[in-house]
Formats: C-alpha cells, sequence, structure tokens
C-alpha cells in the first residue's frame, strides 16, 4: 500500500515536470522586452501584452498588438510586436499553437529579413519541430523537418549568437535520424539479409558519422560483407578499417585489427582528430538521471542524451545507396559531352549552303526511258466476249 503510494506521488510529480509551457503555473520571463523608457501610446501597448504575455493571457496580448498594428502603422515597434505575436503561440504551445507559431515566424522573415531577429525567428522555427519529434522507432517527418530548418539557419545565418545552440539541435537531431537507420540495418542483418544490411549500415556512417554508435555500425556492416562472399572481401575490410582509423577508442577496434590481420590487409593507424574527439565526447557525455529514466515512457520525444558534443554535423541531403549487390551498368561508349544550342546569327548559312529537308540526287542522274507497259484488259470486253460465247452455244443446241 505504501509502495503504491509512493510511486504514484512519484508519477505525479513527473508529471508536474512535464507540463508544457504555456500551462498557468509558469511565470517565464519575456526574452526580447524593450526597455526604452517612454510614454508613446505604443509602446504602453506593447508593454501591457508583454505583461500579458508572462502571464498566460495569450489572447489579449495577441489582441493588444494587433491593435498596435493597425493602429500605430509607422510605429517603430511594429517588428517587436509581430515578433510577440509569434512569441505567444509559441508559449501557448499544443498542436495548433506551434502551427500558428511557424506561421508567424515565417512572415516575419518574409517582411523583416534583415532585422537582428530573423535568425531567432529562424532557431524557433528549428525549435518547433524539434519539440514534435517522434522517438526514432517511429514517424520521421518531424525530424526530417526539423533537420532541414537547422540547416538553413546555419547556411543564412552562420555567425548569428543562435548558431551554436542550432548545431547542437542538428546533433541530437541526426542523432534519431541515425538510431532509426541503425534499427532498420540491425534488422535485416539479424534477419540475414546481408545485402540490405550493408547497404543500410553503409549509408547510415556516411551520412552521420558523429553517431554514437556508428562504431558498431561499421562492425555490423563489415560482417554483412564478409558473409556475402569472396567477391566483397575488400568492403569488408574497408569497414574494419575505418574502425580503427576513425574510431580508435571504440570497444570493436581490437577486434576488427584482428579481423584485418585474418585478411591479410593493411592494419591503418588511428586519426589523431578522432582520438581527441573520442576523449573529448568521453569526457562530456551526461548520464540521464534516475527520474528521467523512470519517466521515459511519459515522453513522445526521442532520448537525445548519448548524442555527439562536438564535431561538425552533415549539411548534404542524404542521397540513396545502390547496393554493391546491384550490376552496374556496363559503359556503351556513347556520346558523354553536352549538347549545346545557339542561335543563327546571320542568313549566309541559310542563302548558301542546300537545304537538308531537300533529298540529294543520286551520283548517276541519267533518266532511262521507260519500258513499255503491257495493255490492260479491259474489264467489260472480257464479260463481252464471255457472254457472246455463251449466246452462240444456245443458239447451235
Amino acid at each position: 500500500m505504501f509502495y503504491t503510494a509512493r510511486r504514484l506521488g512519484l508519477l505525479s510529480l513527473a508529471a508536474f515536470l512535464l507540463l508544457p509551457a504555456g500551462c498557468g503555473f509558469h511565470r517565464k520571463k519575456y526574452e526580447n522586452p524593450i526597455t526604452k523608457d517612454t510614454e508613446q501610446p505604443d509602446k504602453v501597448l506593447f508593454d501591457k501584452a508583454i505583461r500579458d504575455i508572462e502571464k498566460t493571457r495569450y489572447e489579449v496580448a495577441r489582441l493588444t498588438l494587433n491593435t498596435l498594428i493597425n493602429t500605430y502603422d509607422s510605429s517603430e515597434f511594429l517588428a517587436k510586436a509581430k515578433l510577440a505575436i509569434a512569441d505567444s503561440w509559441m508559449r501557448q504551445a499544443g498542436i495548433e499553437g506551434l502551427a500558428q507559431a511557424e506561421a508567424e515566424y515565417k512572415d516575419f522573415q518574409l517582411f523583416y529579413p534583415t532585422m537582428p531577429e530573423a535568425p531567432e525567428a529562424q532557431a524557433q522555427i528549428c525549435e518547433i519541430h524539434f519539440r514534435q519529434m517522434e522517438k526514432a522507432d517511429r514517424d520521421p517527418n518531424n525530424a526530417l523537418r526539423a533537420e532541414q530548418e537547422c540547416r538553413d539557419l546555419l547556411t543564412k545565418y552562420p555567425n548569428s549568437k543562435f548558431a551554436p545552440q542550432t548545431t547542437q539541435r542538428l546533433r541530437q537531431i541526426q542523432e534519431v535520424l541515425a538510431e532509426a537507420e541503425m534499427a532498420a540495418g540491425d534488422f535485416y542483418h539479424h534477419k540475414g539479409a546481408f545485402s540490405a544490411a550493408a547497404n543500410r549500415l553503409n549509408g547510415l556512417v556516411g551520412q552521420y558519422p558523429l553517431f554514437s554508435h556508428a562504431d558498431e555500425a561499421l562492425w555490423k556492416e563489415g560482417d554483412s560483407y564478409s558473409r556475402m562472399g569472396a567477391r566483397f572481401r575488400q568492403k569488408a575490410g574497408e569497414a574494419y578499417a575505418k574502425i580503427v582509423r576513425d574510431y580508435p577508442l571504440s570497444t570493436y577496434a581490437d577486434a576488427a585489427k584482428q579481423k584485418l590481420k585474418d585478411m591479410e590487409m593493411t592494419v591503418p593507424e588511428a586519426d589523431p582528430a578522432a582520438v581527441a574527439r573520442m576523449k573529448f565526447e568521453a569526457a562530456n557525455q551526461v548520464e540521464p538521471g534516475m527520474i528521467h529514466r523512470a519517466t521515459s515512457f511519459l515522453r513522445h520525444g526521442p532520448e537525445v542524451s548519448n548524442a555527439a558534443k562536438s564535431g561538425t554535423p552533415t549539411m548534404s541531403q542524404p542521397t540513396r545507396e545502390i547496393p554493391e549487390t546491384v550490376p552496374k551498368p556496363a559503359d556503351t561508349g556513347g556520346f558523354t559531352g553536352d549538347v549545346t544550342v545557339a542561335p543563327v546569327t546571320g542568313t549566309s548559312a541559310l542563302d548558301t549552303q542546300p537545304d537538308a529537308r531537300t533529298p540529294a540526287a543520286p551520283a548517276d542522274s541519267t533518266v532511262k526511258p521507260a519500258e513499255p507497259a503491257s495493255a490492260p484488259v479491259d474489264a467489260g470486253t472480257s464479260n463481252n466476249s464471255k457472254g457472246n460465247g455463251r449466246n452462240n452455244r444456245k443458239q447451235k443446241k
């Protein structure tokens, strides 16, 4: 009885801690206040709206901000008011609130692309999709959208103060996407579909080298290739060599070296940069607490505590790898250059050169006389002769 009550109390505490930011128990200070002290009416309206946002009165705040925008169309606080409307939807949370917040942030970027707050709007869009991410074994749509939005921020605003935070978000997102690929590759490897497993795992490590289990993926990739026959011996050796070179502190490193020795292949040297990176990751690894682990079933989001803390995330879109078992198309030796089209600038070519559509005359242009054709037989005459023959026979009878 006491144990059940204690467990219910822990679950209630966890549920309280997991309440969304839009709940009325939170009083979070607004991040972008205007410190200018003035009694101008537009500034008064803006300050009132900010107080309403901090007290979770989002509808009232949006009405006030819209009044400011519609009444004082030349106010210096228009951009701040537009951003505050988006922030109010962001704090309200929920599916509707996050969708409205994303639309408002995109409108802000459209109307004010050069303002210092434009990178913040893009960072908030990335955060919106990050909040809606599912676990690795579920729908990856929001994870893919979050990855794209974070890449857009790092591409458009590389020197922004939000770039370091967004870079870490991108590492966490790619950890989740790589975990989904790892689950698929591990499934194929366990079922004996080694060609599919090797293809999945090879693409995984190539696209997400910062994945926390990239060494394990390479080990299973090498094992898959080694089970596919002697034709794939070189591919298996490349996977084992990549473990030794790029993941030298891995638990699979010694086994990979032994595999290379057994295959009589060269054992590469460990990359010093890879050694330093793995030491940094080991020193900065943070294990989730007991309450975090106990309440993991209450959260719909993925676990990202194993994500890398250093390294440059991949900025390119993933490409589909063609399995090694698929035959490569033969080179037919055809035309491989570029075809260009240029307009005719003068009429001399049309006047001096013959028309290509005119058929060329034969080399021997002598016209031979036509042979006389046999006279055609008149069908009517033939029929008349036949009829006269019948009449003569009748007269004889």
